[in-house]
């Protein structure tokens, strides 16, 4: 296997597929990439066995073959060279050879029939969508996602294809995050799957702005087919909560409020909060939203944000990391609160098709 690639190219790739790569693990096999020569391309694979991502790039070839190698050397070395074309060369005994100007190195690798099958992006029904609103839909939504793994069903992101559309869901039982996006399949393609956060946090990663995405929905896998990259992941086995129940159908009062206001002022407030004693009251009142936080042995802060609102005055109490988050993870200038009274389940919503469902906490 002998072939030559530009420095910038190689690390670039280096970089997007070392991520996943397991820093400690029994089996070392699953430390080194798979790099296959052939066809004119550079195909660089990862796994840890629950996923996988797999990137192209050009490169000139003069002699086809394969090898594993281990990944996080060979990016630190890339990373070191200049800038320039690299000349690689791996033997029969799986030693590749390392050249750039002055500079020269020799890695050691494992045969190409200890690395892991990586699925194919295949399936009976592909669906497409672009990648910069799916990256947005997963920004809008992840956070939400419970990190509590006695309940493994609620540690990922549900994408359910139904109804000519995408819904994206996210809920730790306290609070839901949901965005849909309307992406044209026939009936008979629709389903459910629930992403692992890991998987989540790597797509974003590597998705662009924009350009095409296909999906695939496997029977226990999910594959993301970008232009120059594929990755795969195992899902998350389980029904998920029905999270329609959770959504209130109606609501006595609406407020709205600038989103970058409302997050300055909890951000200040949420200050005076601590580990034991973590919660904010906002009390809306005419034209009024009142942020206040109380810790004992800590102190005190209070804030005001204009609101447009005329109706009863409603006190109810919140984590504020749960009001920050969307706040953080949305666009608009203003955001809309429904509210029904204090002890009810409270809506965010914006001018996109999103909501966001927060539980109020009772505190003495």
């Amino acid at each position: 296997m002998k072939f030559s690639i530009v420095r910038s190219t190689f690390f670039e790739a280096l970089q997007k597929v070392q991520n996943i790569v397991p820093s400690k693990g029994n089996l070392q096999i699953l430390s080194n990439a798979l790099i296959q020569a052939e066809d004119n391309q550079l195909c660089i694979t990862t796994t840890d066995l629950d996923m996988s991502v797999r990137c192209y790039i050009p490169c000139e070839i003069d002699q086809p073959g394969s090898v594993t190698l281990p990944i996080r050397r060979l990016t630190s070395i890339i990373r070191e060279l200049d800038d320039g074309r690299i000349m690689i060369e791996v033997d029969d005994n799986d030693i590749a050879s390392i050249q750039s100007g002055s500079s020269f190195f020799k890695i050691y690798g494992l045969p190409i029939h200890d690395f892991p099958l990586i699925p194919n992006a295949e399936g009976k029904h592909c669906f497409n969508i672009d990648q910069g609103v799916f990256r947005e839909m997963l920004r809008k939504s992840a956070y939400a996602a419970s990190q509590d793994e006695t309940r493994m069903i609620l540690n990922g992101v549900l994408l359910s294809f139904k109804d000519a559309k995408l819904t994206v869901v996210a809920t730790d039982g306290r609070r839901l995050a949901l965005v849909e996006h309307e992406v044209e399949f026939p009936p008979e393609a629709e389903s459910e799957v629930v992403l692992p956060t890991k998987a989540v946090s790597e797509l974003m990663r590597i998705l662009s702005s924009e350009g095409e995405l296909k999906i695939y929905v496997q029977n226990n896998q999910i594959i993301f087919e970008l232009p120059n990259s594929i990755m795969s992941s195992k899902v998350i086995d389980g029904v998920y909560p029905n999270y329609r129940q959770v959504i209130p159908s109606g609501y006595d009062e609406k407020v709205v409020v600038e989103r970058e206001l409302l997050l300055s002022a909890i951000k200040r407030v949420a200050l005076m909060t601590s580990e034991t004693s973590d919660t904010t009251r906002l009390t809306f009142s005419a034209n009024q939203l009142t942020i206040t936080t109380a810790t004992q042995d800590i102190g005190e802060g209070r804030d005001t944000v204009p609101i447009k609102y005329a109706g009863k005055e409603i006190s109810i109490v919140f984590k504020p990391e749960y009001v920050m988050d969307p706040l953080k993870n949305i666009d608009d200038d203003e955001v809309f609160f429904e509210l029904n009274d204090g002890f009810s389940p409270a809506l965010l919503k914006c001018s996109l098709p999103f909501l966001y469902v927060l539980m109020p906490l009772r505190v003495n």
